[in-house]
């Protein structure tokens, strides 16, 4: 891995899409949030997916270039429309989602260019919820072959997963995020017979062979697995507006630091006020800079 981030290239694969909320829209989709988040840290970030030939479909690309992102992997569907998902939040900030299908992500075709891009890229990002569809999900299959460090974001939407698609995403990644009820509900089915977190991590990591695991916990901050020892942050007390694209923002910001060959723990840390931060304003993508960022970290004390 290199050690400038500038230098540092990541390709992030899989929906793009608007958020629709009770009043107003916004751009999202888990791996073009990581990829925008990854773009405002400094690193060569780029999406591959699939958009309709439609006045939304421009206005992503737009709003993706805008953002520093080069858009020439985005691809465009003559037939199907952009990707929209129905956004309710509870009186917590919590969201649930009403996910469209089918949409043009879900038709992402693979080729020279992208399988050539991705064979470049230092890192490789992916979800599961892209596999909802045989295309995207083939198309997804064939470029992990092609991937130096494969980085699986668990995505769970109820029903777009299987658990056969699940665990083959799991045995060929190099690093997997879970929140804590995604790591649960999957070491539920693969029979783990632990309770606690730390010993589900394990068990993950031992049944992929996969070294790197990172579980978030929601408010209460995140664990890190990496090279067998494992790290913590316990989270930072904020008043949440929307969680939405906060995990998102919390593994690009996790990403940026681990890939630039930062210590664990700084990683962890960093990661968890890049989420909380998400948390505390409207929408996935909000402007977080790194100072701001040090500044909610390291608060100046009177």
């Amino acid at each position: 891995m290199n050690n400038l981030k500038n230098e540092i290239s990541v390709i992030c694969f899989g929906e793009v899409l608007f958020d629709v909320f009770p009043t107003h829209k916004k751009i999202g989709g888990a791996p073009l949030n990581v990829a925008l988040r990854l773009s405002s840290l400094g690193i060569n970030a780029e999406i591959i997916s699939r958009i309709g030939n439609d006045e939304i479909g421009t206005e992503l690309l737009t709003y993706v270039q805008k953002n520093g992102i080069n858009p020439v992997f985005i691809q465009i569907d003559p037939h199907l429309e952009t990707g929209q998902v129905l956004v309710k939040l509870d009186d917590k900030g919590s969201a649930s989602y009403t996910i469209k299908y089918p949409v043009a992500w879900d038709k992402i075709r693979c080729n020279p260019e992208i399988e050539n891009a991705v064979k470049r890229a230092d890192a490789f990002v992916f979800g599961s919820l892209v596999c909802r569809d045989v295309t995207s999900c083939n198309t997804l299959l064939e470029l992990i072959n092609y991937a130096t460090y494969k980085i699986f974001d668990v995505n769970l939407r109820s029903p777009f997963y299987t658990k056969k698609i699940l665990i083959r995403l799991m045995l060929q990644s190099d690093f997997i995020k879970f929140n804590d009820d995604e790591l649960f509900e999957i070491c539920a089915f693969l029979h783990s017979p632990y309770h606690s977190l730390e010993q589900n991590i394990i068990f993950i990591a031992e049944q992929t062979n996969t070294k790197h695991i990172c579980v978030t916990k929601g408010s209460h901050g995140a664990v890190l697995y990496y090279n067998e020892k494992m790290y913590y942050n316990s989270g930072y007390k904020i008043e949440v507006m929307d969680t939405v694209g906060s995990g998102d923002s919390f593994l690009a910001a996790l990403l940026y630091k681990l890939l630039s060959n930062e210590e664990p723990q700084n990683a962890i840390d960093f990661a968890c006020a890049m989420g909380a931060l998400v948390a505390k304003n409207e929408g996935a993508n909000p402007k977080i800079t790194d100072k701001v960022i040090h500044t909610f970290m390291n608060p100046i004390k009177k």
